[in-house]
């Protein structure tokens, strides 16, 4: 075919020095008329000076929109000559130039709805009946134009299929109920261009589209995918369509100086070839950088575009454009007809046709086509996309020739109103070239994309395809050449994907832009929401960059750590001392030794001694809310039974030193059975302060999750001091008043001198506590159970040491001291008496 389109070029662009009758071609009659509405010219005259509603004239010749009108001319003469389809049915056609501006397509419009054989549209109640000049209409492809028409046409319900808008909003069927179209909607397009983005990484980008609605409705669809796929916009802009204004320079200039201030390396750009050419011709002037420009069939394959000088300099191109198969035998038939408008006999029937369409309505669609040639055509024949206008025509064709009812022979040429076709459009499928194809919900197909790269070789432009994109996207990034140095993608990302356990810490002004940042301690990351870490719940933990939380475990004093089983040890060994000393006492209770230490109350004190030792036990252990309110109490008591039989002991030194003269009468209250009584009035008075500690406020187990990272630290805290003071003051006050009257006593050296030992281990018992109650305020971790097992033990042996161990080294080591002179003359007793 390439040898016969030669042939053609070479007779065409001869014999273009004359005008041809191409201008006549665009009008045909026929049983059913279809109109059609393409962009022949472009560069309307000056509209704002018009003061007069006369027609409005384009200056220039736009070449794609004249392939498209002869693309619906090639597909009804197919149609006219098949025997399948609408057979013995001619259609014709009548196709007018939108010159891409709604006041010129406006009415071409108006003159398609007219009734048909003449130039008024009839204003009715009732349309039902009504035969408009066409049974449908192909065109425009302007989403803006269209926006207009529609709401004409759909008002009549007149069947309109365009072959290039894809704006959303034509897909409210409640508004447009009879557009269709052939292209896939911008939705589709920009859920593409997003998985693109995604694909190669890139996050940073600008998005500029022309002030129109297809620029507008794109961008804007573009803006609200993309923030739900984490793609930062640094920079969006709206470029002119208007390039005659004075401020469209001034608007290009400043978007270019926008561009270079985000320093982004991608560019999506949603526009129509002007406001694209001006864009980017402004870009190379400008000296912007080389970007990756991400473009769509609005411009990808224009050769508006491609001849713009220096265009190579731009970077990288990729872009999509809808997939569309070739249609056979199109390019041939432009090339004969471009024979034929050559021929005067052609173009005399051409004219004859054109006088019975009443083609004084309107002038001539496409003037400036008589000066053109093959050869200038040629071109953008070679990759313009004429099927969706072949599908267009086809499915408009089919519903027709379902509506006729016609067999495979002929068809009953009888009325058809145009909405009588809408129900076959909206169900049935239809066929083209051997391809099935099937409108929508929406009134669309969606035939998928194709995405294309512009390759240079020796200055030449190749449009390559690289990938396509129907559910998916498919790259075949072997095949794209970057413009960067290693010819790898560059990045354009102003943050990164972060990582599990991480959150978006935005930075700057730009919302979308952040740095990942660490789930700090016991906080947790969930895909959920990734702008920020989920506090873990008290009972759980988590280390910092988590992903979960852990559930804490307990913290306590276990019997089989260390610690514990150094203190148990201890325990033990201050046991075993208490116990022996105990016995040593028992085996030794009639001797002067340890009647002079209290005899019994000894006895008792030691017993007392060893209940504390035990109660270390206490402490070690899971505590529990009962466990937590007996420690202290049980502390109090055993070291009550100690310290009374001190007190009764120091009373008894202090009547013999102090008051000689009192002491017949009160020593038997003290050395006598009667002693006992005072020991138990003291236990007594210790129980009823442990009464009222339980009341005021005992000590609680206390669940603290703050003090350890990974553990919940479950202590016995203390609920009011007041009570606490109140527990352990009375011993404090026994054990002060029992070293008041001890610490002055003289005796001889001569002589034992009983008081000193209760001196000594009183003044152990205030420094010990001393430092305890220091300590035990502050900590809130197990230690503050080691403390007071700690004090427990070494109360214990400082008593053991400084009052019980002594008399045991006289027991065994000097019992010649062992006498009732060394013991008694010390205060002053009575042979006789017994001290029980």
């Amino acid at each position: 075919m390439v040898p016969a389109l030669l042939l053609c070029w070479s007779f065409g662009y001869t014999a273009a020095l004359k005008p041809t009758c191409l201008s006549a071609q665009f009008r045909r009659p026929g049983d059913y008329i279809l109109g059609g509405l393409f962009p022949f010219g472009m560069d309307t005259v000056n509209l704002t000076a018009r003061s007069e509603p006369s027609l409005v004239v384009c200056e220039r010749l736009f070449v794609e929109g004249l392939i498209w009108a002869l693309g619906m001319k090639f597909a009804i003469d197919q149609i006219n000559n098949s025997s399948s389809l609408l057979p013995g049915v001619q259609l014709g056609y009548e196709m007018h130039d939108t010159c891409f501006e709604p006041l010129v397509a406006l009415q071409p419009s108006l003159l398609l709805l007219a009734r048909g054989g003449t130039r008024a549209v009839a204003p009715l109640c009732n349309h039902s009946s009504y035969q408009p000049r066409v049974t449908a209409v192909i065109g425009p492809h302007k989403s803006g134009l269209c926006l207009l028409t529609a709401k004409l046409f759909s008002s009549f319900l007149i069947p309109q299929v365009s072959y290039a808008a894809s704006s959303e909003m034509l897909s409210n069927t409640n508004l447009y109920p009879s557009f269709y179209r052939t292209v896939p909607t911008d939705k589709n397009l920009v859920e593409a261009v997003v998985l693109l983005l995604k694909e190669f990484g890139w996050n940073w980008i600008a998005t500029i589209g022309s002030d129109d609605e297809y620029g507008r409705g794109a961008q804007g669809l573009f803006l609200s995918i993309a923030g739900n796929h984490s793609i930062c916009i640094a920079f969006e802009g709206l470029i002119p369509t208007d390039l005659a204004d004075p401020k469209a320079k001034k608007q290009l200039e400043d978007t270019i100086k926008s561009i270079n201030r985000t320093k982004v390396n991608v560019i999506v750009l949603f526009a129509f070839s002007h406001p694209a050419q001006a864009l980017l011709e402004h870009s190379i002037r400008m000296g912007l950088s080389k970007k990756v420009w991400i473009g769509t069939e609005a411009w990808i394959l224009s050769d508006i575009i491609a001849s713009i000088p220096n265009i190579q300099s731009i970077g990288t191109v990729l872009g999509f454009i809808i997939k569309t198969g070739t249609v056979p035998g199109f390019q041939q038939y432009v090339a004969n007809l471009f024979t034929s408008i050559q021929q005067d006999k052609f173009c005399q029937e051409s004219r004859e046709f054109n006088q019975l369409m009443n083609s004084e309505v309107l002038d001539t669609p496409c003037e400036q086509c008589d000066h053109i040639s093959l050869h200038q055509v040629l071109s953008t024949l070679s990759h313009s996309q004429v099927q969706p206008v072949h599908i267009a025509v086809h499915s408009v064709a089919t519903a027709l020739h379902r509506a006729l009812g016609c067999t495979h022979q002929a068809c009953p040429k009888a009325p058809v109103r145009p909405w009588q076709l809408l129900h076959f459009m909206n169900t049935l499928p239809f066929q083209v070239n051997g391809q099935s194809f099937r409108f929508d919900q929406s009134h669309g197909t969606n035939t998928g994309y194709q995405l294309m790269f512009w390759s240079w070789k020796n200055s030449t432009l190749t449009y390559l395809p690289v990938g396509d994109y129907e559910e998916s996207l498919y790259i075949n990034k072997s095949q794209i050449q970057f413009h960067t140095a290693d010819q790898k993608e560059p990045t354009s990302e102003c943050f990164r994907d972060c990582s599990p356990g991480q959150f978006r810490q935005i930075k700057g002004f730009h919302l979308c832009c952040y740095d990942c940042t660490d789930c700090p301690e016991n906080t947790f990351w969930s895909s959920k929401d990734s702008s920020s870490c989920s506090p873990c719940p008290q009972q759980h933990w988590a280390p910092a960059r988590s992903t979960r939380c852990h559930l804490r475990s307990d913290r306590f004093l276990f019997w089989s750590e260390p610690l514990s089983i150094a203190l148990l040890t201890l325990m033990s060994i201050t046991l075993s001392l208490t116990c022996l000393t105990a016995l040593l006492f028992f085996k030794s209770l009639e001797t002067p030794l340890v009647q002079a230490s209290g005899g019994k109350l000894s006895l008792f004190a030691l017993f007392a001694l060893v209940l504390l030792c035990l109660s270390c036990c206490l402490y070690i252990g899971k505590p529990s809310h009962h466990l937590c309110m007996t420690q202290q109490m049980v502390h109090a008591l055993c070291l009550n039974g100690c310290f009374s039989t001190f007190f009764i002991k120091s009373l008894e030194i202090t009547l013999v030193t102090e008051f000689p003269r009192c002491a017949p009468t009160f020593l038997p209250w003290l050395t006598q059975r009667r002693a006992w009584l005072l020991v138990a009035l003291c236990l007594l008075t210790q129980a009823l302060l442990c009464l009222c500690y339980l009341h005021v406020g005992p000590d609680y187990l206390l669940s603290d999750y703050k003090s350890l990272p990974t553990e919940v630290l479950l202590v016995c805290d203390t609920r009011s001091w007041f009570a606490f003071t109140l527990l352990h003051g009375y011993n404090s006050c026994l054990a002060f008043v029992s070293f008041l009257g001890t610490f002055m006593v003289q005796t001889s050296s001569r002589k034992y001198n009983i008081a000193r030992g209760i001196t000594f281990a009183i003044l152990i018992y205030f420094i010990i506590w001393i430092f305890f109650i220091a300590i035990f305020v502050t900590l809130k971790t197990v230690l503050r159970s080691v403390t007071q097992i700690g004090t427990i033990l070494t109360t214990t042996l400082g008593i053991l040491g400084t009052y019980y161990i002594p008399k045991c080294y006289i027991l065994l080591l000097k019992p010649d001291l062992n006498t009732v002179d060394y013991f008694q003359n010390s205060i002053k007793e009575e042979p006789g008496e017994d001290s029980q």
